[in-house]
C-alpha cells in the first residue's frame, strides 16, 4: 500500500481517535520534504557540486537547487556566492513517494538500524533527521559513487505540537527508536 492511502485509509481514522478531533482538515498532515546535501568541497570543485545534484536528482526524482553562502564566513574560508549546498522541496505525490522508500527500504539498510531518534523535533511540529551515506538509497549504484557524503531531510507538516507530528510519523511508519533498543513503529504515549 502507498503511503498516500495509507494515510487516508488507516492514519486518518486513528488520528481522530488519538487526538480527540473529529474534523479531518484539523489532524495533522505532511505539509512538504526538503532534502538537503551541504559540502565544503564544492569550494575547490565544482565537479564535486555536479556529483551531488546528479545523486539529488535519482533518489528524489526531482532536479536539486543550488544553494550559495549568503556571507563571509573567514574560519570556513567561505565567500559570499560560492556553491555550499543542493536542497530539493518535495510535495504531494513525490514527497508521499519519497516518504514510502525512506521508511521501507532505505532507513532498513542502515547497518545496526535500530530506530531514528526521537531528538529531531523541532518545537513547530516538523521532524528532521540525518542520514550519513547516501547510498543507502537503491536508486544509486554502488560503483558509481564517488564518495559517501550525508544528507539532512526535513519533515514539515501542519501538526501544531511534537507529540502530534510524532503521532503522525509513527502511524505513516516511521521507525522511531525505543528505550529498550527495539525499533517500532507505534509506541505508547
Amino acid at each position: 500500500m502507498m503511503l498516500k492511502e495509507k494515510y487516508f485509509k488507516e492514519t486518518v481514522p486513528e488520528l481522530k481517535k488519538r487526538l480527540s478531533v473529529n474534523n479531518v482538515l484539523a489532524l495533522p498532515r505532511l505539509h512538504k520534504v526538503v532534502v538537503n546535501c551541504a559540502t565544503s568541497e564544492g569550494i575547490k570543485d565544482i565537479k564535486v557540486m555536479d556529483r551531488i545534484a546528479q545523486d539529488l536528482a535519482l533518489i528524489t526524482g526531482q532536479k536539486p537547487i543550488l544553494r550559495r553562502a549568503k556571507k563571509d564566513i573567514a574560519n570556513f574560508k567561505l565567500r559570499k556566492g560560492q556553491p555550499v549546498a543542493y536542497s530539493v522541496t518535495l510535495r504531494k505525490e513525490r514527497m508521499y513517494e519519497f516518504l514510502n522508500r525512506l521508511i521501507n527500504i532505505a532507513l532498513p539498510r542502515v547497518r545496526d538500524f535500530r530506530g531514528v531518534s526521537v531528538k529531531g523535533f523541532d518545537k513547530h511540529g516538523n521532524y528532521s533527521l540525518g542520514l550519513k551515506e547516501q547510498i543507502i538509497f537503491p536508486e544509486l549504484v554502488f560503483d558509481n559513487v564517488d564518495k559517501t557524503r550525508g544528507m539532512t531531510v526535513t519533515i514539515v507538516t501542519t501538526a501544531k505540537t511534537d507529540a502530534d507530528c510524532k503521532t503522525l510519523l509513527e502511524l505513516l511508519g516511521m521507525p522511531f527508536y525505543k528505550k529498550d533498543g527495539q525499533r517500532g513503529t507505534q509506541s505508547a504515549h
